[in-house]
C-alpha cells in the first residue's frame, strides 16, 4: 500500500525538497497551461520550516501521455485522494495563480465541506472570485481558433515570445492551456450564504493586469482578508523582486500559523 501511495503522490505532486520537519506545507496549483516547476523550485528557496508541494496536472510534464481533465471535479478528486493524509498530518496552506486560484479554492471548498479540514492560509493570485459578476462576464476563450487564441495570449503578456513563435512548442503548449481554460470557464460556484473558512485569505495581483474582483473573495472567510498589489501585469509573480516579496510574506504567515493551529 505504501508503495502505491508514494507512486500516486509522485505522479500528482512535484516536491523538490522533502522536509519531514517542516512546520507547514504549501500546496501550489499551476496557472492555465502551466507545469509544476515554477512552484516546485520554491521548495529550494523557502526556509526549512515550509515544505512545498507543486501540483502536476495530466497532459503535461511527466503526465504528458494522460488525457487532460475536463472539469474541476476531476482535479479536486485527484488532489484530495492523494493529499488528504498529508493535509491531516500538519498545517498546510494553498497558493494558486489565475486558473490555480480557482483550483485552490475548489480544493479548499471540498476539503472543508467533505472532510472538515481547513488550510491555515489561502493565497489567491491574479483572479476574480468565481461567483463575482466580473468573473461570470469574462468572455470564454477556450473555443477560439488557434490564431485568435494566440492574439489574446500575446495581449495579456507573460508568455515568452520565443515560445509563441515556435510552432512545435505551440503544438504542445496550446492544448494544455485550452484544456485548463475549458475547465475554469465551465466551473460554477455560488456565493456561500455565510463564510466557509475562518483562516486568513490573502489576494495578490499585478497592478497592470485587467482588473479582477479581488474584494469578492472576502466573502469566503470570517478570518483576516488582505489584498497586496504588485507592479506588473498578469505574470507579475514571475518577476524576481515580486517573487521575493511574495515568498517572504508566505513564509512569515506559515511560520506563525503553527501557534494558531495548536
Amino acid at each position: 500500500m505504501e508503495q502505491t501511495a508514494s507512486n500516486s503522490m509522485d505522479k500528482v505532486v512535484n516536491c523538490f525538497k522533502k522536509r519531514p520537519d517542516a512546520v507547514a506545507r504549501l500546496i501550489c496549483f499551476p496557472w492555465a497551461g502551466g507545469g509544476s516547476i515554477h512552484y516546485a523550485r520554491w521548495g529550494n528557496v523557502l526556509s526549512s520550516s515550509v515544505e512545498v508541494l507543486a501540483v502536476k496536472l495530466p497532459g503535461r510534464e511527466s503526465r504528458a501521455k494522460e488525457p487532460f481533465f475536463e472539469n474541476m471535479q476531476q482535479i479536486v478528486d485527484e488532489v484530495i485522494s492523494v493529499l488528504l493524509p498529508l493535509l491531516k498530518e500538519k498545517p498546510f496552506a494553498l497558493f494558486g495563480h489565475s486558473f490555480g486560484a480557482f483550483t485552490s479554492f475548489a480544493v479548499a471548498d471540498a476539503l472543508k465541506k467533505i472532510h472538515n479540514v481547513e488550510p491555515v492560509h489561502i493565497f489567491l493570485s491574479g483572479a476574480s472570485a468565481p461567483y463575482s459578476e466580473t468573473r461570470i462576464k469574462t468572455p470564454k476563450r477556450s473555443d477560439l481558433s488557434d490564431e485568435d487564441f494566440l492574439k489574446w495570449l500575446i495581449s495579456i503578456g507573460g508568455t515568452p515570445p520565443e515560445l509563441l513563435a515556435n510552432p512545435e512548442v505551440l503544438k504542445l503548449f496550446l492544448p494544455a492551456l485550452k484544456a485548463d481554460l475549458h475547465v475554469v470557464e465551465n466551473y460554477r460556484c455560488n456565493k456561500a450564504s455565510s463564510p466557509l473558512f475562518s483562516c486568513p485569505v490573502t489576494c495578490f495581483d499585478g497592478k497592470d493586469d485587467i482588473p479582477h474582483d479581488l474584494q469578492a473573495w472576502k466573502d469566503i472567510t470570517s478570518g483576516d482578508f488582505t489584498i497586496k498589489m504588485f507592479h506588473g501585469s498578469h505574470f507579475y509573480l514571475k518577476d524576481s523582486g515580486n517573487e521575493k516579496i511574495i515568498l517572504d510574506y508566505v513564509t512569515k504567515h506559515l511560520e506563525t500559523s503553527e501557534m494558531d493551529y495548536l
